[in-house]
């Protein structure tokens, strides 16, 4: 299995249709990275205005 791995990263080392292969997938990395640590801060977000709106309801039932 690791030779077919070495093997396949070879040919696209050889080939220049590869490297834009390679960037694409680094592009795709990047971009999921930054999702990862952006959902953080949304969902803190989101959990605070469901919290405010929680607290709102909560007064108004009593």
């Amino acid at each position: 299995m690791i030779s077919n791995i070495r093997e396949a990263l070879s040919r696209l080392h050889r080939e220049d249709s590869g490297q834009d292969l390679i960037e694409y997938a680094l592009i795709a990395a990047l971009i999921a990275l930054a999702a990862t640590f952006g959902m953080g801060s949304v969902a803190k977000a989101i959990n605070d205005a469901f919290s405010s709106i929680g607290a709102k309801l909560g007064a108004y039932s009593k």
